[in-house]
């Protein structure tokens, strides 16, 4: 990360007040929590007095950026945290976001703009690239999860311009970056298909029949699996000599940056009933998702209606199931939507909410087919209320942990609060992950692993990849093994966003203060306590509408007991850290 001011360029060394900087610039226009930032300069051992020392940065800051010629007021103080205000002028993350966002849009024109301009956009894209992100940041925060992100953002434009140059015919002047990136992605086949095509396509067979058996060797061996069917197609398509004209690119879908990676390859082909518009690719099923029935069709049945609100808001605590119910409802139905269905991520990973314009921007135009659009993870009202405009014309299915009352109050609709799977459910999510014969060999073992989870389908994912990773786990091991401590060991190390820790956290820390407490304060009561003679109303109905508390009137409020379970671990862990700090 560096500041350049005329022709010089200073290169910032690592410190605090890079990572906080780091940390704003993440989020160009958006208000960035002080819980947030905290954690992005200290990690996980703030001092006591953090909040003040975030301002000493805070000014730091400001004298470095005046020393630049940089105005002083570019960090905006508000309330909840602070705000740095960026443009294609000041800051090259926006910059690059904005050229991809506009080659996207050139790729909707279709022929009228021509493939060219929608290339030079995206090579010029990538040109801003200069070495790994965040190299000179100390925060290992940043470094675990904005970092990954910020690679897939670059990855996915690179995909992009492979695809635009493949079709183009310039297989020669592509295959310097596809080798570069097949090497440095190996598991990332799209790169690999690309890299075969390339070398079938100029005559060299054998090199992209032996590319193709070296994956295929690498993926069985490292990671057990085998090639998906592109490259299953591709490789039979060389065997048979077929004519690998090329092909017009895949049009871009329609995500925002920080797009949480679709789940593990594994599920059946999709439905051809009805052909993606451009902007636009076929919904896949969700590996192994089981219940909810009720839930899904009365949404299918809403979303396809030919009259009233055809708008669907899906809520509940965080990995409750909520994006996957999503998904599978919208691969349901994808059949009545000739014009396609559109998801868009409305918060990145580390909870943040994406700016309305950069969403706005990546909605595809309307066309004279019906569409259906997926919000996935709204932060709030305000971003559903600005983006429903543009998504006039669709049917709309949002998933938040806020309810979204005021969405529905103004535009109609309904909403779907989620609970946990009960429990025949929880055991066919398990059975549709890990396989019928390995959780019907125990059963007695699956339902107490199923409890273990608190029936939460987050848990119960994470639960199923270490058995599949683990094939001579015995469910009944694992199952005790997890009991002993479940929030610390419900995690999958190489994906922050399969481990109940950073979740369930990131949920807690993105609440004020005082919410925060008053959770944890609920943990420690029994399940059959009454809460609300403990806290005030209006402090249950914000936890409610937060995803951290259920009910409420005219029944009584409750706290799943798996949340229970979390936030008396976060306290105990808590507590354990305080009292081995050095005093």
């Amino acid at each position: 990360m560096s500041i350049a001011h005329g022709p010089e360029t200073v290169v910032l060394k690592p410190s605090k007040p890079t990572s906080l900087l780091a940390a704003l610039l993440l989020h160009p226009g958006t208000v960035v929590s002080t819980a947030y930032l905290v954690r992005a300069v200290w990690d996980e051992e703030p001092p006591a007095t953090a909040r003040a020392a975030l301002q000493t940065c805070v000014l730091r800051l400001r004298r470095l950026f005046a020393k630049y010629g940089i105005s002083a007021t570019t960090i905006e103080a508000v309330p909840g945290g602070y705000r740095m205000h960026n443009d294609t002028e000041t800051l090259d993350l926006v910059l690059f976001r904005t050229l991809t966002a506009q080659a996207g849009a050139t790729a909707q024109a279709g022929a009228a703009a021509g493939p060219g301009e929608e290339l030079y956009r995206l090579r010029e894209a990538l040109s801003l690239w200069q070495g790994q992100p965040l190299a000179n940041v100390a925060s290992r925060m940043l470094q675990q999860d904005a970092v990954p992100a910020l690679e897939q953002e670059r990855l996915r434009v690179l995909e992009r311009v492979c695809d635009l140059e493949l079709a183009a015919g310039n297989c020669h002047q592509v295959l310097v970056d596809l080798y570069e990136s097949a090497r440095r992605h190996p598991v990332r086949e799209r790169f690999t298909e690309q890299l075969i095509e390339a070398l079938y396509r100029t005559g060299r067979q054998a090199e992209a029949l032996a590319e193709y058996r070296t994956v295929r060797d690498r993926l069985r061996d490292e990671l057990g699996i085998d090639p998906g069917p592109g490259l299953r197609r591709l490789e039979l398509a060389i065997l048979r000599a077929e004519d690998l004209a090329p092909a017009p690119p895949r049009a871009p879908r329609a995500v925002t940056a920080g797009e949480v990676p679709a789940l593990p390859a594994g599920a059946a082909a999709p439905a051809r009933a009805a052909r993606p518009a451009r902007g636009t690719r076929a919904v896949l099923p969700v590996p192994g998702f089981a219940g909810r029935e009720s839930d899904r069709r009365a949404m299918a049945a809403r979303l396809t209606a030919a009259d009233g609100p055809r708008l669907v808001v899906v809520s509940g605590a965080p990995g409750i199931g909520k994006s996957a119910l999503a998904r599978q409802t919208a691969h349901e139905v994808q059949g009545s939507f000739p014009g396609g269905v559109s998801t868009l991520q409305l918060a990145r990973p580390d909870g943040s909410a994406v700016a309305v314009e950069e969403a706005a921007g990546l909605l595809p135009e309307p066309g004279p087919d019906r569409r259906l659009v997926v919000l996935d993870g709204a932060v709030g009202a305000w971003q559903v209320l600005a983006l429903l405009p543009a998504a006039e014309d669709a049917s709309v299915l949002v998933t938040s942990r806020r309810g979204l009352a005021a969405v529905v109050a103004t535009h109609g609709g309904a909403v779907h609060r989620l609970d946990v799977l009960r429990p025949a459910e929880a055991y066919a999510l398990l059975a549709g992950l890990v396989g019928t014969e390995r959780i019907a060999a125990e059963p007695a073992a699956a339902r107490e692993l199923a409890r273990v989870c608190g029936h939460f389908p987050l848990a119960l994912r994470i639960a199923a990849g270490r058995l599949l990773t683990r094939p001579g786990l015995s469910v009944a091991d694992c199952a005790a093994w997890l009991a002993e401590d479940p929030p610390a060991r419900l995690a999958l190390a190489e994906e922050a966003r399969l481990s109940v820790p950073d979740v369930l956290g990131q949920a807690l820390d993105a609440q004020p203060p005082e919410l925060r407490e008053a959770f944890l304060r609920l943990g420690a009561l029994g399940a059959d306590e009454d809460l609300s003679a403990r806290e005030s109303e209006s402090v249950l109905e914000q936890l409610v509408e937060a995803g951290l508390l259920e009910d409420g009137p005219p029944g009584p409020y409750r706290l799943h007991d798996f949340l229970r379970i979390y936030a008396r671990w976060h306290v105990r862990t808590h507590a354990t850290a305080a009292a081995a700090a050095p005093r």
